[in-house]
């Protein structure tokens, strides 16, 4: 008697859509939680960070990130940490930058700089024509107090480099009460001038670091007004997918964003979700709950177990954030650090 064995059927990948209808066709990928900077709003100066052990390799990280391509994300970003110090994370660059065009539409990073003379030309290369990059000072001086370890200089050939390879950059700064807020006309200026975007962004609480974030909260409703006073500044209406508020400065002709987790949930339209470099899918920047993804990756090569763990994850996508400062305490709403989730 012949007996006829089932084929297995190949796993089905379905598009991502959450409990309030909002297709996720984002993902962000913190490739690593190591930085070479210590920004005095992000993390402490001695930080503990992962055991490599813990890292999920390149190809697993790419393995995932094919996933999510299959099952609907057009977008993939890049973040850390500092994305760029991960050793050979250019082979996940290059590897992403194959999926362009074949499901994948655009593959960008967020950077602090630092290394961007070396790498800007490849990443062009390999697809990437937009860029993010952290600049909350023009002075070297000031930079260097705020990152503890940054080089001023080596960040502004980082950026000439990425602009001459043909890679557009959007500023984004941390608006810091008493340290850069009366320094946010001369960053306009600069940022328009060299063609770019800026965004500035409201500190969010997350994770201890060695200081009172409290002291150097600056609500963007007072920034914005005091930026009325030098600056002509028109409402637009582009959407981006990402929660900034943009304004035209009349006097420059460019592009500035606003960010305000603290002063207004910018969560309605949301359409991402964060994974980390150990595997952990975090559905909203701002909570923490998280979906394990290792255990299904390296249960076997089909994807079916992975795109149901995923899909289980969606599930539990939040309608929102919730920052909020324990001011009693000075402890941060949530505990993990920005560079976990990449921001």
């Amino acid at each position: 008697m012949i007996t006829l064995v089932e084929k297995q059927k190949p796993a089905v990948a379905t598009p991502l859509i959450d409990p309030f209808q909002r297709a996720v066709t984002y993902l962000r990928v913190s490739v690593t939680d190591r930085c070479d900077f210590r920004c005095t709003y992000c993390m402490a100066e001695n930080m503990n960070f992962l055991p490599r052990k813990d890292l999920l390799t390149l190809d697993e990280l790419n393995r995932l990130c094919s996933a999510f391509i299959a099952k609907g994300v057009k977008k993939i970003r890049l973040t850390g940490g500092e994305p760029l110090v991960r050793k050979n994370v250019m082979f996940l660059v290059r590897e992403l930058g194959k999926r362009l065009g074949t499901g994948l539409q655009e593959l960008t990073l967020t950077t602090n700089g630092s290394q961007l003379a070396r790498y800007a030309e490849e990443l062009f290369d390999c697809g990437v024509r937009r860029i993010n990059v952290s600049l909350d000072t023009l002075d070297p001086v000031r930079f260097r107090s705020v990152t503890r370890w940054g080089d001023f200089d080596k960040v502004m050939q980082g950026i000439d480099a990425a602009q001459r390879a043909g890679i557009k950059i959007k500023l984004n700064t941390m608006a810091l009460k008493d340290f850069n807020e009366a320094e946010m006309p001369d960053l306009i200026r600069f940022a328009h001038g060299r063609g770019m975007d800026l965004t500035v962004i409201e500190t969010m609480p997350m994770g201890e670091i060695d200081e009172d974030r409290t002291d150097r909260y600056l609500p963007l409703s007072k920034l914005r007004a005091d930026l009325q006073n030098q600056f002509t500044l028109r409402d637009l209406h582009d959407h981006t997918g990402g929660p900034a508020r943009y304004v035209e400065v009349a006097e420059t002709g460019g592009r500035l964003g606003f960010i305000t987790p603290m002063t207004h949930n910018f969560c309605e339209s949301c359409n991402r979700v964060r994974l980390t470099c150990t595997g952990m899918l975090y559905m909203c920047l701002g909570q923490n709950d998280a979906a394990n993804l290792r255990t299904a990756l390296r249960a076997g090569e089909d994807d079916g177990a992975l795109y149901d763990a995923i899909d289980e994850a969606i599930t539990r996508k939040p309608k929102g954030h919730d920052f909020i400062i324990d001011r009693t305490r000075n402890r941060p709403a949530i505990s993990r650090h920005m560079s976990v989730t990449g921001g």
